[in-house]
């Protein structure tokens, strides 16, 4: 019974891509593949620049979890080295200040932290999002420290230069102001996220005891996990709950950050998806048009035995290999174009700035050896596409369902067919 329903199918299909209809049949097709490919595409651009992002605020900022008000530290740092879950525990000092540069007199708000001097070596992740500008980030002395590009450029600072640490929130064992508190800067970095390059500047945990008044009790404890998605899981575990502990999930850290990264991601995937709407619509129509001009075929069919169902059942069918055929080409040419997608964004900087010469050329010939190309589009090439084997899944699914849906409800016409008066009819 069900090898007629797929040889008609498959009959029927055949005809359409070759008879009158073959053009709404391979729009169809190529509209899905269309619309696989280009939200494929740009959900991984998306989550290329969302997670560049987010690696550089886990790995330097905020870390998988934050553990504060520890009352035995040392029972809490072999507790978290036994932890097959935990990669790595560092502990922290942080405060608010303004830094002034002894040279130049400008002046910058930053966030200051006070790491381990070997934090390069412990933490793999902190030394990956670390792009060292100029010098090494050096925080073996006491009067050391290591600015971001961004404070490092409105300070008029660089390597070698004196900067003190004017004010500084965050202890009653050390004064508000102070023009004593002199470091070298010894390394100017960078990462993928601006508001740290412009922000942080990272000193000694001896120096911060010593300069800013910091004390043990006051150690905050970022925790990188093996898995970041753990994060809950180990916060439950025995560590992290002594008396009056506090443990803070990167979730919860970056709330706001991550809900709007999260809403433009939705949104824009919204608006892709609006392309299988359009589709959808224009293969309901297809179908509908089709069911009419094949009304005795499908008299025929029901005279010859076959149930309303099951004739159904054959356009149903037709509509799945229209979404096979338009989504498996679109599922390939959406993988292919992600990974090479900084031969695109060139190849677009070339396209942009010949097309603006030309008319430059045209209306104003003297203002042409002005024209140069957008280097915005080197940024984006800069950025690697990151695909989500889920999010492809999806994708793919959703092309495919598209058309089978638009299909079964179009195929709802046959129930209204009255097979004696269209054979009578013909």
């Amino acid at each position: 019974m069900t090898n007629w329903i797929y040889w008609v199918s498959k009959r029927f299909n055949s005809v359409d891509f070759k008879g009158r209809t073959a053009i709404t049949s391979r729009l169809a097709s190529l509209g899905i593949a269309f619309g696989v490919m280009a939200l494929i595409a740009v959900m991984s651009v998306m989550n290329g620049f969302q997670m560049e992002y987010i690696d550089a605020i886990l790995e330097v900022s905020s870390y998988h979890l934050q553990a504060k008000d520890i009352s035995n530290q040392e029972t809490f740092k072999k507790a978290c080295d036994e932890n097959p879950l935990v990669k790595c525990a560092i502990p922290f000092y942080e405060s608010k200040g303004l830094l002034i540069d002894t040279d130049t007199g400008h002046e910058g708000a930053a966030l200051i932290r006070a790491l381990p001097s070997d934090v390069i070596q412990k933490d793999t992740g902190f030394a990956k999002e670390i792009e060292l500008i100029s010098g090494e980030f050096d925080l073996e002395m006491d009067d050391t420290i290591v600015l971001g590009a961004g404070l490092a450029r409105s300070l008029g600072a660089d390597v070698g230069s004196i900067v003190n640490i004017m004010a500084a929130s965050g202890s009653s064992n050390a004064p508000l102001f102070s023009s004593e508190r002199m470091f070298i800067v010894t390394g100017v970095f960078r990462t993928n996220y601006t508001d740290i390059n412009s922000a942080y500047a990272f000193i000694s945990l001896d120096a911060a005891e010593l300069h800013l008044g910091a004390e043990e009790p006051e150690r905050i404890y970022g925790i990188k996990l093996l898995d970041s998605t753990k994060d809950a899981v180990v916060a439950s575990q025995e560590p992290f709950k002594y008396p009056n502990a506090y443990t803070e999930s990167w979730r919860e850290y970056n709330r706001t950050f991550f809900g709007a990264l999260r809403v433009e991601k939705n949104v824009l995937m919204l608006l892709v998806i609006l392309i299988f709407i359009v589709v959808a619509v224009n293969i309901y129509n297809a179908m509908r048009r089709m069911i009419y001009e094949r009304r005795q075929d499908i008299a025929v069919l029901a005279a010859l035995g076959g149930r309303k169902r099951q004739v159904e059942h054959v356009f149903s069918l037709k509509g799945l290999m229209t979404g096979i055929k338009g989504a498996v080409p679109g599922l390939i040419l959406g993988i292919v174009l992600s990974l090479n997608m900084d031969k695109v964004f060139l190849a677009l900087a070339k396209i942009q700035y010949w097309l603006q010469y030309a008319f430059t050329r045209i209306i104003s010939p003297e203002d042409a050896i002005y024209v140069r190309e957008n280097t915005m589009f080197a940024i984006y090439a800069s950025v690697p596409a990151r695909i989500k084997i889920p999010e492809v899944i999806a994708i793919f699914l959703f092309g495919i369902l598209s058309a089978l849906i638009s299909s079964i409800l179009a195929g709802r016409r046959i129930t209204k067919l009255n097979v004696s008066e269209v054979l009578r009819d013909e």
